[in-house]
């Protein structure tokens, strides 16, 4: 696998199947991915990982996701951690979510963080917000 590490952190160039980019491990308020441990929040898809601006659910908005995804592209699915445990996102940002066309599914931090693994894994567009675990 080559990779390219930009200042707002790491593209992927896959050169074969076995080069997909997953994450490997999570908690203590960061992940590891590619065998790197990044600190805080992330923003995933096959192609990079990326710092994501957010620490807590409280402090998303609209406005960090359609940065990201108008930097990143959009996937057929966002997947959204939201930390330690299952929360739901404010009605705004669903509502936004919704009128956009983004299709999204919420839940713990963990389970997004397998979730993107499987649907990479099965060849889905998808990215994921993952916010960080204590």
């Amino acid at each position: 696998m080559a990779d390219h590490i930009q200042s707002s952190g790491i593209s992927v160039k896959l050169e074969s199947p076995d080069d997909t980019l997953l994450v490997e491990a999570y908690g203590d308020g960061g992940f590891r991915l590619m065998g790197r441990r990044v600190e805080g929040s992330v923003f995933v898809r096959e192609s990079g990982f990326f710092p994501f601006p957010v620490d807590a659910l409280a402090s998303l908005t609209a406005t960090h996701i359609d940065e990201v995804l108008a930097e990143h592209g959009m996937p057929e699915i966002l997947v959204i951690g939201t930390g330690a445990d299952m929360a739901l996102l404010p009605k705004t940002l669903r509502l936004h979510l919704e009128q956009n066309n983004i299709g999204y599914d919420v839940m713990s931090t963990g389970a997004a963080a397998r979730t993107y693994n499987v649907l990479t894994i099965e060849g889905r567009d998808v990215a994921a917000i993952l916010l960080q675990v204590p």
